[in-house]
């Protein structure tokens, strides 16, 4: 098994990509939203929003599955074991506020394949843009880390310093998940059976099936909205994440901020037990 490094800096044909008021409605409710007050976040639950906003709002961090599964140059990365690959960093940038329902034009490519010894890192990049006017409205960068896949000797990649302050957190936000909510998460777009199939989770080397990373994203950015934007996902501007330890469904989540200046907050999600889940935060606002 190997990966194919030819596919580094192919840029994928565009392709069409909608989505429905259904659809960020569902994604809110996977990420936890109305869970345990289901009259609380009305203004990404439901249709009718709130009598602050008067209409449905969408959560910034749904802008990854604006770009989820985009093709990355629209070939495969090459032949390795599925159940051996884990969701590493996710960074999104929302050049303007996401409508309840939309349609972009959709490209990808593939940016750089590191060698990590026990694994590979695989970095990918997506950019969505309005179909009729061309102006960009999400850049996501994402990477992925396939165990057994290094030691092909090629370069292991930037080191990036982290934004974490030597201090206490300026904010600590307790955000719970719930045993079953990877089945709803999962409905969203991701699919994979490591998050679903206690058999595939094995192979995996995990005891049950695992939260998605990204659904712990979410659940981390409706904190920071939450916290810092005082409820206002329009104001995010962008989020990047470092996913550091697996989460199972039902374990309680921490979320540490820092407030570096009024338009950035670095930040870190941890386990109850101060295992870290997500770190290297950073987010800035508008």
């Amino acid at each position: 098994m190997s990966l194919d490094q030819s596919v580094i800096g192919v840029r994928s044909e565009p392709e069409f990509r909608s989505w429905t008021s259904a659809d960020t409605l569902l994604y809110a409710l996977g990420v936890g939203a109305g869970h345990d007050d289901p009259l609380s976040d009305l203004r990404y639950t439901t249709e009718h929003g709130d009598d602050e906003c008067g209409e449905q709002k969408v959560l910034p961090t749904f802008g990854v599955m604006v770009t989820w599964g985009a093709r990355r140059g629209g070939r495969k990365m090459g032949d390795f074991n599925p159940a051996m690959l884990v969701h590493a960093e996710q960074e999104v940038v929302l050049h303007r506020p996401l409508s309840a329902a939309g349609t972009v034009s959709l490209s990808s490519q593939v940016t750089g394949m590191y060698d990590k010894g026990s694994g590979a890192l695989v970095a990918s990049e997506a950019e969505a843009v309005d179909p009729e006017t061309g102006e960009p409205v999400v850049t996501t960068r994402s990477s992925v880390f396939i165990r057994g896949e290094g030691g092909f000797g090629g370069d292991p990649g930037p080191k990036a310093a982290s934004p974490i302050p030597e201090r206490d957190p300026d904010e600590l936000v307790v955000m719970p998940t719930w045993p079953g909510q990877a089945l709803l998460y999962r409905l969203s777009g991701d699919r994979n059976p490591l998050h679903s199939d206690p058999r595939f989770s094995a192979r995996g080397g995990f005891e049950r099936p695992i939260l998605h990373g990204l659904c712990t994203y979410g659940v981390t950015g409706r904190a920071l909205v939450r916290t810092i934007a005082d409820g206002d996902g329009d104001a995010m501007a962008s989020m990047a994440g470092r996913f550091s330890a697996p989460v199972l469904p039902g374990e309680k989540l921490q979320v540490a901020m820092w407030r570096l200046d009024e338009t950035t907050t670095a930040f870190q999600t941890r386990k109850e037990d101060g295992t870290v889940v997500v770190d290297r935060g950073l987010a800035t606002w508008r």
